[in-house]
């Protein structure tokens, strides 16, 4: 499962939506089978499959079955499905369900995460300048 995920992330390192879609392409093509529809022998509703059969190892599921999803998100939104979180501290990958804006992180705590530390950043140089100025003038 840990190299599925690796294969599966370099979906969401995709720059952009065609690099995304190659990256689909090539997985589903070195890894895909024909489709079929399975109802597991009459114990479930029938649904899609690409893995070889409905015993396949949980690994070729779990690639198969996400690299369709990947695929249809693609063609639905015209646009990459999800990516990697822009925080250097989490770099988490998330699925980009919604419209509007483009996502950059996994979560709101990461956002935010963010926006607090780019605070912080951005108020450190004036009380620097604080803390070095002249106790009687206050000039640098």
């Amino acid at each position: 499962m840990a190299l599925v995920a690796r294969q599966l992330r370099e979906v969401f390192a995709a720059t952009d939506t065609g690099q995304a879609a190659a990256r689909v392409n090539h997985l589903l093509a070195e890894h895909a089978r024909p489709p079929r529809l399975t109802d597991h022998g009459g114990t479930s509703n029938w649904h899609l499959h690409l893995d070889s059969h409905d015993d396949a190892p949980w690994p070729e599921w779990m690639l198969t079955s996400s690299c369709m999803a990947f695929a249809v998100l693609i063609a639905d939104r015209q646009r990459k499905p999800g990516g990697i979180c822009s925080s250097p501290t989490c770099q988490h990958v998330y699925i980009a369900l919604g419209r509007g804006a483009p996502r950059r992180f996994c979560s709101p705590r990461c956002a935010t995460r963010e926006r607090v530390a780019a605070h912080r950043r951005a108020g450190r140089p004036e009380k620097a300048d604080q803390d070095t100025a002249h106790p009687e003038t206050g000039v640098l």
